[in-house]
């Protein structure tokens, strides 16, 4: 039964993202308590650059390090965790990670996830993917959760790696490493192929997920994988309402998270080579 599922997980992982994967092996960072780390960099620009490696990192939840994962990531130096999740996750899985670095809690838009009344009503948003769609077109909370980060991104010139984080790596997170590689210059396919290596790197702890979800709450294996998938649908669902709303990626980037062109372009001269 178990294989069962886990092939459906693995299904929806596209063949492009696939590709990718085996073009891009090396992101991975691999640890014992961890899924989804990867390095968000080796990627081609359209100026003809790459994304500097060794940098950025993005990956699911940190609660369940172990201590060889912790002295892992001390060797990357990692100067910042920003860490996407609400209150109420942070509080039933708090991160582990080095002493030395600095976590940084950046909640906006999930300040009640996690909470008596999300859960109490889990199942039924768990019916549909709908919600998703919500979640990828709503804007509002964009600013207060991204702005941070992009500030520290501009004001690291030291070049310290910094790390940001969500749940699964998949929602918060992967709107954030599209936007992160939309400021640095790479194009939507390899944004989209970014986001959805994520069905390759969580594809065990879905095949689990989609188990749990038709024991408590009653739904069907199909239903549970498209859920728990990355699809490119949803990142091009964010672009899509941006561009709709702001007539540009680059407009929206300026008016909303104060991204100028001189501050792209530092953006683009401190993390592309």
């Amino acid at each position: 039964m178990k294989k069962i599922f886990l092939a459906l997980v693995i299904l929806t992982t596209s063949l492009s993202s696939m590709a990718q994967i085996a073009d891009s092996s090396t992101r991975e960072v691999k640890l014992e308590g961890a899924v989804n780390f990867r390095d968000l960099g080796g990627y081609n620009t359209t100026t003809g650059k790459k994304v500097k490696m060794n940098v950025l990192y993005r990956s699911a939840a940190l609660n369940t390090l172990t201590q060889k994962d912790v002295e892992k990531l001390t060797t990357l130096n990692l100067k910042y965790d920003f860490d996407f999740r609400g209150p109420f996750e942070v509080k039933t899985a708090p991160d582990k990670v080095p002493s030395n670095t600095i976590r940084i809690s950046l909640p906006a838009g999930s300040e009640t996830i996690g909470d008596s009344n999300y859960m109490k009503n889990m199942g039924t948003i768990l019916k549909s993917d709908s919600f998703l769609l919500s979640f990828y077109t709503n804007l509002t909370p964009f600013k207060a959760r991204y702005t941070p980060l992009f500030d520290s991104l501009l004001t690291n010139s030291a070049m310290a790696p910094i790390l940001f984080h969500c749940t699964a790596g998949k929602d918060r997170t992967g709107i954030a490493a599209a936007l992160i590689l939309y400021a640095l210059g790479v194009d939507d396919n390899t944004i989209f192929e970014d986001y959805e290596a994520t069905n390759y790197y969580r594809r065990k702890e879905n095949a689990k997920a989609i188990v749990g979800m038709q024991k408590m709450y009653g739904i069907e294996p199909q239903a549970a994988a498209a859920l728990m998938g990355a699809k490119k649908e949803y990142i091009a669902a964010t672009f899509a309402t941006i561009r709709a709303k702001y007539g540009s990626i680059d407009v929206y980037l300026e008016k909303e998270l104060g991204l100028t062109n001189q501050k792209i372009n530092q953006l683009r001269a401190l993390y592309t080579h």
